[in-house]
């Protein structure tokens, strides 16, 4: 059994889609910082069959984890301080955001201006629906299993 462990102040991300743990890397830009991560990847879970859990080491005001809720709003994220869990926290769609998906429209301002920001707005959250902010192009995040 593979043992990683615990963290003193930080966070741990649980019950995401197996698979799912190296695009939220990604996403929430820690190949850009130098914090200590533990990517465990394809861990038995009853619940799920598989999932993956991410553990991170850092100040837990250090990391904006809103955009969670878009990748996948059943992650589990639990606030780790003093080695100890001390809240979850329930993720939701953001209402708003920034520079995570591109407008895959030609005619889109922010295809002319590289240095404008990719601003995507929640205009259906029961279909899970984001449009541009500028041109209002349609963006539907398909999830897969």
């Amino acid at each position: 059994m593979l043992n990683v462990g615990k963290i003193e102040e930080g966070f741990v991300l649980d019950h995401m889609k197996a698979g799912k743990s190296m695009e939220i890397y990604h996403y929430l830009g820690l190949d850009k910082l130098d914090y200590p991560v533990a990517i465990i990847k394809n861990v038995r879970s009853e619940k799920m069959k598989k999932k993956d859990i991410l553990k991170i080491e850092c100040r837990t005001d250090m990391l904006d984890l809103e955009v969670l809720g878009f990748i996948d709003h059943n992650i589990t994220v639990n606030v780790i301080q003093n080695g100890s869990i001390v809240s979850k926290k329930k993720l939701k769609l953001p209402n708003e955001i920034v520079n995570i998906i591109k407008c895959k429209n030609p005619r889109c301002i922010t295809s002319v201006e590289q240095e404008l920001e990719h601003v995507f707005l929640l205009t259906d959250a029961e279909k899970e629906v984001y449009r541009c902010k500028y041109c209002e192009e349609h963006y539907n995040y398909i999830k897969s299993s």
